[in-house]
């Protein structure tokens, strides 16, 4: 189905004022409040501009921070981050939360109760929650901004509030956007893409998530608390009827939900919209040239088709041939990363190549590569003739909520259903194709039920930016990041002989390259452990940008920076 995409491309919200014969003093260079705030449509247009606060379609914000994706050294994941004296992701927030500020304060001074009023105060309320979660996941408790401060407002100098103070009051804006926000299936085609009541609803279960977990692992006596929020806003997107799984290419549907077919699909709850020649991203490139290559912890955190892991299933077959190891496994495996030699689309060739880790990806580090974002659409996979990248990107989709449902509800008592796997995590690997998870199986191949909740979280959202967030909030990061970032084996394969396509080598790394590159087994060493670390006092936050502690002394810098 088509949908008329409302434009999030839209130029800064406040424009030039009309000119008058005589004096005005109205300013030229943005809307008055007295000519503004008049109409339903003046608080939309001012919303609409929130919308450029959604993340965008970047490989630095798609696991690069983490242990399953690389590309070049990454200064979080390996340890070696320095206290920045800017930092855009927290100046950006402040100015969209600024925004939200404004809007709210606008719709509660209006007499009339405007049913459409009160829905873009909604919205203001969600990205003001939004806003909010994206640096509070980041740096913990940070200054509570909730009017409009003048540039001598003592305001300004606001310390950092608990996190408990913060995370609280996302979560109350989450509740009263969602008072306010319409369903999806009340919206018109002209409003696709708007925050809904469903938005306000799982991203309320991925902050609580979030908070109950870092709790929990952390002794924290909160953790259950949040761990019901999550459970009771999951429980709401999915007993909505509002939203579903994309299954509109059948077994591939995995694959086609992060490309041109999965737009506008019911498991899209919340999207950055993008289109053709108009509003672009430029994944596809990055992809295509190996900035987002997968690294061998993710390839093996891939079940076998029996739902064992690959330490335990007589189904794997092992690594020594170019393609074993993606025999028997998960079917997700080759919709994320592309099975050696196959044909596959390529950015600005006109049809499908062979695809091989030292060709055409120029970036071998892994090698390992990426299938995922790559589309099959010549318009938005880019061609010399036609460029502009029009597939959008999923910020909050069904297949989260069903993940966070079955995380928090296994966390708050250490045990979980059939029942509630069967409506959460079974719904995902039915899709994908595999046996369902139930607690005989786990018990009987001695298989620990969280692992499997966790490695279940990490196969279906590879590569779309959770997994930093993850190690974080299970208090795993002091153990997986400063481990070695493996990748494909080469020594002892048929990888070290020439790979012939079109008369032309494609494998121009031989054994003596590999020499000093590979580990005891014959396996790439991508990231020396030497090299990585991660100092639990630390690196679970990152540091205050020092130029806002300058301007704000009240800010206090966290530990260890």
């Amino acid at each position: 189905m088509k949908h008329t995409y409302f434009k999030i491309f839209i130029f800064s919200v406040l424009f030039a004022a009309g000119c008058k014969k005589g004096l005005d003093l109205t300013p030229k260079d943005s809307i008055s409040d007295v000519t503004f705030w008049k109409t339903a449509d003046d608080f939309k247009l001012a919303a609409t501009n929130l919308y450029n606060s959604l993340g965008g379609f970047s490989v630095a914000d798609l696991d690069l921070d983490s242990d399953i994706a690389f590309d070049v050294p990454n200064a979080v994941s390996n340890g070696t981050y320095l206290a920045p004296e800017r930092d855009s992701r927290w100046t950006d927030a402040y100015v969209y939360i600024r925004r939200s500020n404004k809007i709210i304060e606008k719709a509660e001074e209006l007499s009339s109760a405007d049913p459409a009023v009160k829905r873009f105060a909604g919205e203001a309320k969600f990205f003001r929650a939004y806003n909010y979660w994206k640096i509070f996941r980041l740096f913990g408790g940070v200054p509570l901004i909730t009017s409009v401060l003048d540039i001598d407002d003592e305001k300004l100098y606001t310390p950092r509030a608990t996190r408990e103070e913060v995370v609280n009051f996302i979560i109350k804006d989450l509740n009263e956007a969602a008072t306010d926000l319409p369903v999806r299936s009340a919206m018109s085609n002209a409003d696709f893409g708007r925050v809904s009541k469903g938005a306000a609803n799982a991203l309320k279960a991925r902050v609580a998530l979030f908070e109950g977990t870092w709790e929990k692992s952390r002794g924290g006596a909160n953790a259950g608390a949040f761990l019901d929020m999550a459970i009771e806003a999951a429980l709401n997107v999915m007993n909505s009827a509002e939203y579903s799984l994309f299954t509109g290419r059948g077994s591939q549907s995995y694959r086609y939900l992060f490309i041109d077919e999965g737009d506008g699909s019911l498991e899209g709850i919340l999207d950055r919209l993008y289109q053709i020649k108009t509003h672009t991203q430029g994944i596809a490139p990055n992809v295509s040239d190996g900035h987002l290559l997968p690294t061998k912890k993710l390839a093996d955190m891939y079940l076998c088709t029996d739902g064992l892991p690959v330490t335990k299933s007589s189904l794997f077959q092992g690594y020594n041939q170019m393609q074993s190891e993606f025999q028997g496994r998960d079917p997700r495996m080759s919709m994320t990363m592309l099975i050696p030699g196959t044909l596959a689309p390529r950015f600005w060739y006109p049809n499908p190549v062979e695809a091989w880790p030292f060709y055409p990806q120029r970036n071998v580090n892994t090698g390992y590569i990426t299938y995922k974002y790559l589309s099959e659409n010549e318009g938005s996979n880019g061609s010399p003739d036609n460029i502009g990248y029009g597939f959008s990107r999923h910020i909050i989709r069904y297949g989260e909520v069903l993940l966070i449902y079955a995380e928090a509800s296994f966390e708050k008592n250490s045990t979980i259903s059939d029942d509630d796997l069967n409506k959460s995590i079974n719904l995902l690997r039915q899709r994908a194709g595999m046996p369902a998870l139930t607690n005989s199986f786990v018990s009987t191949n001695n298989l620990d039920m969280r692992d499997e909740i966790r490695r279940e979280r990490t196969i279906e959202l590879a590569l779309e930016g959770f997994r930093y967030d993850d190690l974080r909030r299970w208090k795993t990061a002091e153990t997986e990041l400063p481990k070695a970032v493996m990748g494909i084996k080469i020594i002892g394969t048929p990888w070290v002989n020439p790979i012939v396509v079109e008369g032309e080598d494609r494998n121009p790394y031989k054994d003596e390259y590999w020499k000093n590159r590979t580990d005891a087994n014959g396996f790439i060493i991508t990231e020396k452990a030497s090299d990585r670390s991660f100092a639990p006092d630390k690196h679970y936050l990152l540091p205050i940008p020092t130029k806002e502690i300058l301007i704000n002394p009240g800010l206090e810098q966290n530990p260890g920076w």
